[in-house]
């Protein structure tokens, strides 16, 4: 139900996404390159039995003031040491996704992006333990909900810094996202837009 539930909302979007985008077009004329932005966002996280990293390439489009839209590469590796020191975990995560992104204030964003994740897990003993060692594939949807904040957006010009936080609420037990009671951990992310084609003159709607 979930997932049906993630699947409408998606589309949904990218139905308005549309729509928004022909209104445009029939005053402003067609597809506008100067809106094009790339850019991406990273994730690190360090403890002392816990190493996260990951990057997320993004390629998208300012629909309007208030909405981008885009597609994005999501890429991630984590290290976690058990707590009785007798392995650990070494995952890698890979998958395509899109995203969109409403502003209800230049400043402010809510978000959401669909992604499909395909995970390889390796489980490694420490020397001289009794556990062997182990190499798992899997894959799994993720719908990451959540919103954030966008530093120097300025109307006509789609580069900006951003941060934001979001969960995974389509909950898939083999979600990169997921701990192992079930909850959705809190996804952090800090990124840059880099607006293309913009030259010295910004974009005007």
């Amino acid at each position: 139900m979930k997932k049906l539930v993630a699947v409408i909302f998606l589309l949904s979007s990218l139905s308005l996404v549309a729509q928004d985008h022909r209104d445009e077009n029939d005053r402003k004329g067609t597809f506008q390159k100067e809106r094009l932005f790339s850019g991406g966002s990273v994730n690190v996280g360090f403890s002392n039995r816990q190493t996260v990293l990951g990057i997320s390439p993004q390629l998208g489009y300012s629909v309007t003031d208030w909405l981008d839209a885009g597609v994005a590469v999501n890429f991630t590796y984590s290290s976690v040491r058990e707590f009785n020191n007798v392995g650990k975990l070494r995952q890698t995560v890979y998958g395509p996704g899109a995203f969109v992104r409403i502003f209800p204030v230049n400043f402010l964003f809510a978000s959401a992006q669909y992604e499909y994740n395909f995970l390889k897990v390796k489980y490694i003993p420490s020397p001289g333990s009794s556990s062997t060692a182990d190499t798992y594939n899997t894959n799994a949807p993720s719908f990451l909900v959540g919103g954030g904040y966008a530093g120097g957006r300025q109307k006509g010009n789609n580069t900006y810094y951003f941060f934001s936080v979001s969960w995974d609420i389509m909950q898939d037990p083999n979600s990169p996202y997921i701990d192992g009671f079930g909850r959705s951990n809190p996804v952090i992310r800090a990124g840059y837009n880099i607006g293309l084609f913009q030259g010295k003159s910004q974009r005007r709607y």
